[in-house]
């Protein structure tokens, strides 16, 4: 097995890993603008060699673990290059615009749109982590784009992995994780914000800090250079989001202001009940 990965990052290093595992005799190539990232991938076994797009054409599969803006040109360039029974499938956050630059290509249908919901805060080659996909679900997007043989070549590989599968028109993910993961890493750079504009006056603040908080801004860590393409991407939806998110803290506010302290209780209340949706998440997993 030949399994090249674009970008050696957190999830195309974490995948590399899994493979190696699942695959003793894979041959896992890198291919990245970074040299030292590339260097460092070699270094720490996630990777054996280094490629270039010249070598696609032997590959078995091949991982696009790019930026989301910079996988809208990397990908028609991968599908140019690939032989007769490569699968290609990209990682991205976004998944409209994945969908659409490679929508026309004559060689669509070596292609699969997926986006493992997995992942830490930090990145680059040493960010890789084996069994990071293990329980975690897999959303593909118009798999009846991508021809039956290499489509069960992808999700054996997905399942094998340990990733649950779960099929998704490229509108409805990008609504959806716009809310449970777009919104969310949104508000913990603007935790992170307005805790260090006032740190300026108050140094305690970081020394009162407890747990809560830093699981709250741990997302703040992630890489803008990943993160702005993705709301670039997803403006429309993201922007709903945050719309409905600020009307939710300017009636907590009103509330607060006006010590209703009743319905701020109501409010919290009913939220709670998110604690038996995150558990019976995780009794699936």
């Amino acid at each position: 097995m030949k399994v090249h990965v674009i970008g050696i990052g957190l999830i195309g290093g974490s995948m590399a890993l899994d493979i190696k595992s699942l695959h003793p005799n894979a041959t896992i190539y890198g291919i990245d603008n970074n040299e030292s990232h590339l260097a460092e991938a070699i270094a720490l076994g996630v990777i054996e060699q280094a490629a270039t797009f010249e070598d696609l054409a032997e590959a078995d599969f091949v991982i696009v673990s790019v930026p989301v803006d910079v996988a809208l040109t990397v990908l028609p360039k991968v599908l140019d290059a690939i032989g007769e029974n490569t699968i290609v499938f990209d990682v991205g956050s976004t998944k409209i615009p994945i969908c659409e630059a490679v929508a026309n290509h004559p060689k669509r249908r070596h292609f699969i749109a997926a986006h493992p919901i997995a992942g830490t805060e930090f990145s680059g080659p040493s960010a890789a982590i084996k069994g990071l996909f293990e329980g975690k679900t897999n959303i593909i997007c118009e798999v009846e784009k991508t021809t039956f043989k290499l489509q069960e070549k992808a999700l054996d590989l997905f399942k094998s992995m340990g990733m649950r599968i779960r099929y998704m028109d490229p509108k409805s993910h990008d609504k959806h994780i716009a809310y449970v993961s777009h919104l969310s890493h949104i508000s913990s750079f603007m935790l992170g914000k307005t805790v260090i504009n006032k740190e300026k006056d108050e140094q305690d603040i970081f020394d009162m800090a407890g747990s809560g908080f830093e699981s709250t801004v741990r997302l703040a860590k992630s890489s803008p250079a990943m993160w702005t393409p993705i709301f670039k991407q997803n403006k429309k939806q993201v922007v709903k989001t945050l719309e409905e998110y600020i009307s939710n803290l300017a009636k907590f506010k009103e509330l607060l202001e006006n010590e209703d302290y009743e319905a701020i209780y109501n409010e919290m209340q009913s939220v709670n009940k998110i604690k038996e949706i995150l558990n019976g998440i995780n009794i699936k997993k």
